[in-house]
């Protein structure tokens, strides 16, 4: 697909399956916690629910009745388990370079994830790139969780505002930017295929972080 550059749009990165590979961390942590609480929901339906807010998946792939029942103890059973995972989790291939090339060309480069501060500081620390984000918004901020678009636009708002451009591996990725009027770039990384996510409106897709720098030039985020 062809599409006309944007003038150093801000870049609003995903954090999950985007910078770290960690996808099917969260995948095994729900799929555990639904079990703990004597519910099945099979893993194909967990996966693709990831990247959503916490605060909405639970209903979204067990129904309202379960969320009003359980929807709590879920979140915090999953937050257990992917805690106990963190030492696993690392940084997809190309993930710092790209960061650190967006702002070398001059991009206001923010990250958007739903994941609670800490967390995002604990998975943010072996990529090294804080010191090239003008901004992070993270689920301690309050903002409605993705689809929504209300992450994306206080991340554009924390940069200083003007057009963006959102990078994420989740059909959810591509709603919220949908709804907040910024183009996608999908990424395969979370386990998402492209025709999905292409569906749900990105414009654009690569394999993964590495993939999306090896070909910058001749992409979205070309330098103008």
């Amino acid at each position: 697909m062809t599409a006309q550059p944007l003038h150093h749009p801000v870049v609003v990165l995903d954090l999950d399956g985007t910078l770290v590979d960690s996808v099917y961390e969260h995948v095994v942590a729900w799929h555990a916690a639904f079990r703990d609480v004597g519910l099945h929901v099979s893993a194909v339906r967990v996966h693709e629910s990831i990247g959503m807010g916490g605060d909405r998946l639970v209903a979204h792939v067990a129904g309202e009745p379960a969320e009003s029942a359980v929807g709590d103890d879920v979140r915090k059973l999953h937050d257990q388990y992917f805690r106990s995972a963190l030492r696993t989790i690392c940084g997809l291939d190309g993930a710092s370079e790209l960061v650190e090339a967006l702002a070398g060309q001059g991009h206001r480069v923010v990250l958007a994830s739903s994941s609670e501060a800490d967390l995002v500081d604990e998975m943010l620390e072996p990529l090294d790139v804080r010191r090239h984000l003008a901004a992070v918004v993270t689920g301690s901020d309050g903002a409605a969780t993705k689809p929504a678009p209300d992450a994306v636009e206080l991340a554009v708002e924390r940069a200083g505002g003007g057009k963006a451009i959102v990078v994420g591996d989740a059909v959810w990725d591509a709603l919220s930017a949908e709804a907040a009027g910024a183009p996608c770039i999908g990424l395969r990384s979370g386990g998402t295929g492209a025709e999905r996510l292409l569906s749900a409106g990105a414009s654009w897709v690569y394999d993964g972080p590495r993939d999306l720098l090896d070909r910058i030039q001749d992409g979205p985020l070309r330098t103008p």
